[in-house]
């Protein structure tokens, strides 16, 4: 009987070792939310994208989930060096920016306005100046493999290219959902006359919305008709960025009236609440493949020069 019991606390404590070991489910819209939001964006290019670009639309939609896969549980529990430091960069919250740090040029500049203005930067978030780093990362590439002579190293450019611009999709979908621009990030934070979803720092309506109800309800084809035909040049990504997660940030009272009316969830079958989050995911599938384009398009040489 000892030995049956002493076997049974041994399985116990594997499953438990294993359980703690499992990284905890995908930030953002999830993978599934994240990864259709990518192959939209791919899927919707102009035929003048270079030929490489435009068949790499599996691989660009499995890379839109990646930074949240480097936020693993398993390494956290060794270091949170990466995880902690990274986190930052998913989001901004509107609510907490002064309006002069929104022309801050990189983001020491914006931290040293968000400090000046009593905020903690890492609370405040860096997502604008992240999407903004790579779309100018991508077009320094671009600008690169127009110029590379060597087959070879066109090639290195190339991979390059694909994994930057992959990287920039998971950003410009975390931002196309409201979540991600708000202190109301997981719950209502602070007075709540309307009675909308409390805050909570546990999995809540910010995991109920873009990881249970976007990946029972929400499917590619949902989403890709919504995403222009027409590719559209963005003449200041800067300035667009900013604006891109000033449009997402209204929507944040609209997603809790939404889940007041019927919560979000694996079995929510409103059509309101799917026009929603079809809207926002193509909103960002559309953004990242304006950025794509523009980063394309600007790097050429007449172009670059002016």
């Amino acid at each position: 009987m000892k030995k049956r019991l002493s076997t049974l606390l041994i399985i116990c404590v594997i499953a438990l070792v294993a359980l703690w070991s499992t990284p905890l489910p995908v930030r953002g819209w999830g993978a599934h939310g994240h990864e259709i939001s990518g192959r939209a964006a791919a899927s919707a290019l102009p035929a003048e994208m270079p030929g490489f670009f435009r068949r790499a639309t599996d691989q660009l939609g499995y890379l839109n989930p990646e930074p949240d896969r480097w936020r693993d549980r398993a390494e956290s529990q060794i270091d949170r060096a990466m995880d902690s430091g990274a986190a930052p960069d998913h989001f901004v919250d509107i609510e907490l920016v002064p309006e002069a740090a929104r022309k801050a040029v990189n983001r020491y500049d914006f931290t040293a306005d968000l400090i000046k203005a009593g905020q903690k930067p890492t609370n405040v978030g860096f997502s604008p100046y992240r999407m903004l780093e790579l779309f100018q990362r991508l077009r320094v590439e671009f600008r690169l493999w127009r110029a590379e002579k060597s087959p070879r190293q066109r090639a290195w450019i190339e991979e390059r290219i694909i994994n930057d611009a992959g990287i920039l999709g998971h950003y410009v979908s975390d931002a196309a959902n409201p979540h991600h621009t708000t202190i109301h990030y997981n719950g209502w934070s602070g007075p709540n006359p309307n009675n909308y979803t409390v805050f909570t720092r546990e999995r809540g309506i910010h995991f109920r919305f873009e990881e249970e109800y976007v990946g029972a309800k929400i499917s590619l084809k949902d989403i890709l008709s919504l995403v222009p035909g027409s590719a559209r040049m963005i003449d200041n990504p800067r300035s667009d960025i900013w604006k891109f997660i000033g449009e997402s940030n209204t929507l944040v009272e609209q997603l809790y009236i939404l889940d007041k009316q019927e919560p979000f969830s694996a079995t929510n079958n409103s059509s309101a609440h799917k026009e929603f989050v079809t809207a926002r995911l193509a909103a960002g599938a559309t953004m990242l493949r304006d950025l794509w384009w523009t980063a394309w398009k600007s790097s050429a040489p007449a172009m670059s020069a002016k």
